[in-house]
């Protein structure tokens, strides 16, 4: 059973290059089993950092590992976007392009500040990712935008700030921080509830 969650990140990881691959030689042809693809990631997502804690075995390298497997697939999925449908990724070229800077404005704060990535797996994150899903789920099975991908826009830039002050806040770094205001307590010497099915 220890070996389940990094074997959970590992197939995470290896579906990244599958999707690319199905998306760039066959086109819409596999466009159902991208988006299956997804789901199987979301999944093992969620399952690898939930047998973690109850194994008691969610250290930093496991942690820090999910986290940089999570950008590497979503990053994946956003390619094969590109890939099928690029007038959509043109068309909405500005926000993507801001959510992008967010991302990276995180992690260049991170590295400046603390020396490493962040890893926070904040909760906002968490319906971001959700929100991902959806929106990919329409945009690689029908080529739509619709609401979901509002949403999922929103929750980005959102979801990118509130990573972004945890990084300032954070008097050290540490990763599985729900929010800023988690992040604030922190600060203060103030300690608060986890719970294993979510942080």
């Amino acid at each position: 059973m220890k070996y389940l969650p990094i074997s959970l990140i590992l197939l995470r990881l290896a579906l990244a290059p599958s999707i690319l691959v199905l998306a760039f030689l066959f086109e819409r042809t596999f466009a159902s089993l991208i988006v299956i693809s997804l789901y199987v990631a979301l999944l093992s997502d969620f399952l690898d950092g939930y047998i973690a804690r109850q194994l008691k075995i969610a250290d930093e390298k496991l942690r820090r590992m999910d986290s940089q497997v999570d950008l590497i697939f979503w990053l994946s999925a956003g390619i094969c976007v590109w890939i099928l449908h690029p007038a959509l990724i043109k068309e909405y070229a500005l926000p993507i392009s801001c959510i992008l800077g967010l991302e990276l404005a995180c992690y260049m704060v991170s590295w400046v500040k603390f020396g490493k990535e962040t890893c926070t797996h904040a909760f906002f994150s968490k319906l971001w990712g959700l929100s991902l899903l959806l929106c990919f789920t329409f945009l690689i099975g029908k080529g739509e935008a619709g609401i979901f991908f509002q949403i999922a826009i929103f929750l980005g830039i959102f979801s990118q700030i509130d990573v972004l002050l945890i990084i300032l806040i954070l008097p050290s770094w540490t990763h599985d921080i729900p929010s800023a205001y988690h992040a604030w307590l922190i600060r203060k010497g103030k300690s608060f509830k986890k719970y294993k099915l979510l942080n």
